[in-house]
């Protein structure tokens, strides 16, 4: 008997096509059903909103976990340039470090911009601040007698702007403010030849002596900004601006009867200045008598100015303020460097390492330098150079972490 008689028939096994069929239309649902029921998005939208959550969240996780950065005492010196012995080699480090370099492509700027930057910085006068000068030298003591010295000598020009702290304390060399002079179109040769022969006959002083110059030439240096009517007379402590108010010395903004005041009186006494009711009779609210003299207004006096020397302090106080408000983004107002580096460039080192590969293809992508408030307010400020300058100024502070490397808190 054969194996196919024992099984009856075939020994293959059939399957049944139609009921196979329709038990799977039956279970599952066919590929263009299910796919129905997903929401419909643009290919690209849910990519460009994870990446701007991710670019978000990278913001939000400067402060390193939310910890307090490890302190192991502040920095003495900021200066990298170990060549720098000297006041005179500061002032020449400081003027050629003050704004980054233009980028060589992708500026992120037209050639009209580029010409306003450029113009800009070259209308800038050459002057530094001594508080600068100090945290470049690892004794600010011995700067300061030394560019008291090199006053006297001549070798440099001390000029300060009253009622702005230490950022109106500033030099410059006599050679660049005497070639200042020359340059002056408002200037005539005789006014110019008068006024270097005064600056050199007097290399430590700042005012003007009252018959040294004729009524003409006092007009001229005047209208070319060389020299100031600096008045000693009483400022309202109301009329302060809010910038004022930051760099000011205390004894600049508490009282009308001011330090600077009382020291420029014969008597350097606070009767010289309408005694203990001064303040009351000047329309203020203090305390003292009522009576005694009357407050008197003294006459102007003649200072040495720089030209731009406005347009310097205004920049200057504008970026120190910036660059404040960029700690206080941290929540213990403390950074490290580099991450303030980024903060203060705009994220600018962010977005080319994120699209490295499309600028390799010649395709736009990222933030470029041109777009950041660095260039579009500060005409590319560099930031070592602001860094210095807050620290000299009494904003911030420079620790070492010996973790991230240097960490700035503000003060």
């Amino acid at each position: 008997m054969s194996l196919r008689s024992i099984l009856g028939g075939s020994s293959r096994v059939k399957k049944s096509t139609k009921r196979s069929n329709t038990n799977l239309s039956n279970s599952t649902p066919s590929s263009s059903s299910w796919t129905s029921s997903l929401p419909r998005r643009k290919p690209g939208a849910q990519h460009q909103k994870l990446s701007k959550g991710n670019q978000q969240d990278d913001d939000d996780n400067d402060d390193l976990f939310g910890d307090k950065l490890d302190d192991y005492g502040l920095v003495r010196a900021l200066a990298t340039d170990l060549n720098l012995r000297d006041t005179s080699q500061a002032i020449l480090y400081l003027r050629q470090h003050m704004f980054s370099p233009m980028p060589e492509r992708a500026a992120g700027m037209n050639s009209t911009r580029i010409a306003e930057v450029l113009n800009y910085r070259k209308r800038l006068p050459p002057i530094v601040t001594i508080s600068h000068i100090q945290t470049l030298l690892s004794s600010p003591s011995a700067a300061e007698r030394e560019i008291a010295e090199l006053a006297r000598a001549g070798f440099v020009r001390k000029v300060v702007v009253a009622r702005r702290g230490d950022i109106g304390e500033t030099v410059v060399l006599a050679t660049d403010f005497e070639q200042m002079v020359k340059d002056s179109a408002a200037l005539d040769e005789d006014t110019k030849d008068r006024f270097i022969a005064f600056l050199k006959e007097n290399p430590g002083t700042q005012m003007v002596k009252g018959g040294t110059l004729s009524a003409s030439q006092i007009s001229q240096l005047v209208r070319a900004g060389f020299i100031t009517s600096h008045h000693t007379g009483l400022i309202h402590h109301g009329s302060m601006s809010h910038t004022m108010n930051r760099y000011s010395r205390p004894e600049d903004k508490i009282t009308l009867t001011s330090l600077e005041r009382i020291s420029r009186e014969p008597t350097g006494t606070l009767g010289a200045v309408g005694g203990g009711g001064a303040l009351r009779e000047a329309g203020g609210s203090g305390g003292g008598s009522l009576g005694g003299s009357r407050l008197s207004v003294a006459t102007p006096e003649l200072e040495l100015a720089v030209p731009g020397n406005g347009t310097f302090l205004k920049l200057l106080s504008s970026a120190l303020e910036h660059f404040v408000s960029l700690l206080s983004k941290s929540q213990f107002h403390e950074a490290p460097e580099s991450v303030l580096r980024d903060r203060w460039d705009g994220g600018v080192a962010k977005s080319e390492a994120r699209c490295s590969a499309k600028r390799a293809r010649g395709e736009f992508a990222g933030l470029l330098p041109g777009q950041t408030k660095k260039w579009r307010q500060f005409y590319g400020l560099s930031f070592d150079w602001v860094l210095q300058e807050a620290v000299g100024s009494g904003l911030v502070e420079v620790f070492e972490t010996r973790s991230v490397g240097h960490g700035v808190r503000a003060i």
